[in-house]
This record gives C-alpha cells, structure tokens and sequence, in this order.
C-alpha cells in the first residue's frame, strides 16, 4: 500500500472508533462497565476518540519494560501502572539474572513509571479495572511486547474482559495476540509492514503535554457527558497536521 491509512492519530482513533461501535453491539452486554485504557504516549490521542465514540471513560495504562543488566534493549520482564509486575523467566535464566539486579531495576523503573503517572494524571486516582471490560488501545502494533506486557499485568487486576484495539498492526502480531486477550481488533494488518508510522500521513510524537490535556478533557467529558473530538483542539490539530 503506498498511501498512508491514516491522516493522522486523531483519524486513526475515529476509524477506530467506528469500527468498535460495531463490535460493541455485538459483543458487549448493556450493563457491562466499559473502560479505555491507552497505552502513553502515542496510543492516547487514538484512546480519546474510541472512548468518545463508546461513551466510555478513559485512562493511561502505563509500562514500562524492565532490560536486563548490560543488554538493556532485552526484555526480562515488565512493570505496568499498579506496581504490576510480569517476568521473562527464559531471559532470566539465560542472563543469569540475580534476584538483587531484577529489584535494583524494578525500583528504577516503577520510579519512572510514577513520575509518568502522576505527569499525566495528577491528583485524579486510576480509574478502576476489576469487573470491566477493558478496551485496551494504542496507535499501532510492530512487536507488541508492550501489548503483550499490558495485558499480563491486566490479567492480575481482575477485568472481566480484555479487548485490544489497535489502528494498524503486523499481520503475525495481531494473530499471536488473540491467544492472549479475550478479543482483539486490528483494522489493517498489511502483509509487508515495516514500522507503524508508515500509515500515518503524520506521526509526529504525542508530548506530555498532550497526553495529559486529552486526559483532562476525557475527565471533563466524563462528568459532564458533553462529547468532543480531538479535532476541537486548535493548536494540537496544527500540530498534527
């Protein structure tokens, strides 16, 4: 395919959104409590749309991959927002990782993790998972590790489903995950898929500063039932544009 898929996140959350209305007539009960959870950054502002379109809540779920000790790139694990934490126990193994090392770096890394929280929500508590479905968002797939790791750590707070919902993904990314959520919609799966900015006319980088604003104004909309678009948003549309 050589046109971009998408204008941008905010096109890609709409295309997304549209999609999951479908499915969550299908595949939602009524008095099933819907939650959206965006992966930070870049999987917000596609997280706003698609709880805008559900009339659903939204919040971060934040994580953050624990890299073994001297190879920081590999993976020994993850460490999700409510101090959720799942291991890699093969890497473990092959790294000879000691018990001391995986503390030392898991310290680290919730550190971080709560410094992103608290930049993006503030005083405002998480939102809670136990008994929902939760719709779990971000703006693409290429490995999915990160999916992956959101998902395990979901799994130990006890959400009645998981659904994970993504713009674009890698056509083997998308299959391995439906072994591991309850439901998983991946609007394009091309067969040659080199990066996921490559369907997006604009892919620049989601700031802080966005990611909190979005949440902000999902907050808002949440209290007062007044439904907006990211597209409202003059200064970030010319951003994305």
């Amino acid at each position: 395919m050589e046109d971009s898929v998408f204008r941008d996140r905010v096109d890609a959350g709409q295309q997304l959104g549209a999609r999951l209305k479908e499915f969550a007539g299908q595949e939602f009960a009524q008095d099933e409590a819907v939650l959206v959870l965006a992966l930070p950054r870049g999987g917000v502002p596609v997280g706003f749309e698609v709880a805008a379109a559900l009339h659903a809540p939204l919040d971060v779920f934040v994580v953050r991959k624990l890299g073994a000790p001297g190879h920081e790139e590999l993976a020994m694990g993850a460490i999700a927002s409510g101090g959720v934490r799942v291991t890699n126990d093969e890497v473990l193994r092959a790294m000879r990782v000691t018990p001391m090392q995986m503390e030392e770096t898991a310290a680290k890394e919730l550190q971080e993790l709560e410094r992103r929280e608290q930049e993006y929500r503030g005083d405002r508590a998480p939102l809670a998972v136990k008994g929902r479905t939760i719709v779990l968002v971000d703006d693409g797939l290429a490995t999915g590790y990160t999916m992956r790791a959101a998902v395990a750590a979901l799994r130990q707070m006890s959400p009645k489903r998981i659904v994970i919902a993504v713009p674009v993904a890698a056509r083997s990314t998308c299959e391995e995950l439906e072994s591991e959520a309850d439901a998983v919609l991946c609007l394009y799966t091309p067969f040659e898929f080199v990066a996921v900015g490559q369907w997006y006319g604009n892919f620049a980088q989601t700031s802080d500063d966005e990611v909190r604003e979005l949440l902000e104004r999902a907050a808002s909309r949440a209290e007062t039932g007044h439904e907006t678009s990211c597209e409202g948003r003059g200064e970030d549309r010319r951003r994305e544009r």
